[in-house]
């Protein structure tokens, strides 16, 4: 479960999305990207390979909840 979950835009006018997000998962700190077309790109450590579509799966539905309500 992610914990801890924080975005803020990546572009001061906010017209061009695009999000920094932070959140935590297994006791690990993450920081990301999460760009229009719903990539994410992971700054410094990503998750392991078996937890990486759980984690962005996730990370998919809380944006939707938080951004694109």
């Amino acid at each position: 479960m992610i914990q801890h979950f924080h975005f803020k835009p990546l572009y001061e006018h906010k017209q061009l999305p695009g999000w920094l997000i932070s959140f935590f998962y297994k006791q690990q700190r993450y920081q990301a990207e999460y760009h229009k077309d719903g990539s994410i790109r992971f700054l410094g450590v990503a998750p392991a390979e078996d937890d990486l579509a759980v984690v962005e799966k996730m990370v998919h539905e809380l944006m939707l909840f938080h951004v694109y309500d």
